[in-house]
C-alpha cells in the first residue's frame, strides 16, 4: 500500500481479513496426523508412569526419558523434511512462516520448562505451567485455521492446567495430563484427520 492510496474502509478490513484465513487454510491443510502421533506419544508416556507409580516397575521418570528419546528422533526427522520441503518449494508464504515461528517459539519455551523442572521446579507444577503451554499453542493454531475442536479444547487446557496446580501427588498430576492430551491433542487430531479424509475425497470425486 502506497503512502498517497485512500484508508481502507471497515468493510474492506474485514474482506482482506477473511481472505487471510481461507487462505491459511488453504495453506496449511492439517491431516491432524502430527496432532494424533504427539498426541499418543504423550497420552501413552502419562499413562504408563501412572501404572509404573503404581506397580514400582522401573523409576518414575523412565517412561518420559524413553519419551524424550523419542521426541529428540521426531524432531530431527521434522526439522530436515522442513530444510528439503523449504528448498524444493523455494517461495514461502506469510502463513508459512507464520506457523514456522510460533513452533520454534513453542519448542523453545517447552525446552526452557523442561531444564526448570529438572533443575528448579517441582513436577506437579512443571506438568501444569507445560498443560497451559499446550493450550497457548493449541489456542493459536485453532484460531489461524478457524478450527473450533482446538479453541474449545484450550481454553479446557486451561482449566486443567489450574486444577494441576492444586494436586499433591505426582500420580494425580499424570492422569490429569493424559486427560489434557486426550482432549487437547488426540480428540482434535481424529476430528482433522475425518475433515481433511472428506476434503480430499471430494476433492478425487471432482476431478474424476
Amino acid at each position: 500500500m502506497h503512502k498517497n492510496d485512500p484508508p481502507l474502509t471497515e468493510q474492506q478490513s474485514l474482506q482482506i481479513i477473511q481472505q487471510m484465513i481461507q487462505s491459511a487454510k488453504q495453506e496449511q491443510k492439517d491431516d491432524g496426523m502430527g496432532w494424533i502421533i504427539w498426541g499418543w506419544l504423550l497420552f501413552s508416556a502419562s499413562v504408563l508412569t501412572v501404572l509404573n507409580i503404581q506397580f514400582r516397575w522401573f523409576q518414575t521418570f523412565f517412561f518420559w526419558n524413553i519419551f524424550g528419546l523419542a521426541a529428540v528422533l521426531l524432531l530431527s526427522i521434522s526439522i530436515i523434511r522442513s530444510l528439503i520441503f523449504r528448498q524444493k518449494k523455494g517461495v514461502r508464504t506469510y502463513i508459512q512462516d507464520v506457523f514456522e515461528k510460533l513452533n520454534i517459539g513453542f519448542a523453545i519455551s517447552l525446552l526452557l520448562n523442561i531444564i526448570a523442572m529438572n533443575l528448579f521446579e517441582k513436577p506437579t507444577i512443571g506438568f501444569a505451567l507445560l498443560t497451559g503451554l499446550y493450550g497457548f499453542w493449541i489456542l493459536i493454531y485453532g484460531a489461524l485455521l478457524d478450527f473450533k475442536p482446538s479453541v474449545i479444547a484450550a481454553y479446557i487446557l486451561f482449566a486443567l492446567a489450574l486444577a494441576t496446580l492444586f494436586l499433591q501427588t505426582f500420580k494425580m498430576v499424570m492422569l490429569l495430563h493424559s486427560i489434557a492430551i486426550l482432549i487437547g491433542y488426540l480428540i482434535p487430531g481424529y476430528i482433522a484427520n475425518a475433515e481433511f479424509k472428506k476434503v480430499s475425497a471430494r476433492t478425487l470425486n471432482k476431478s474424476a
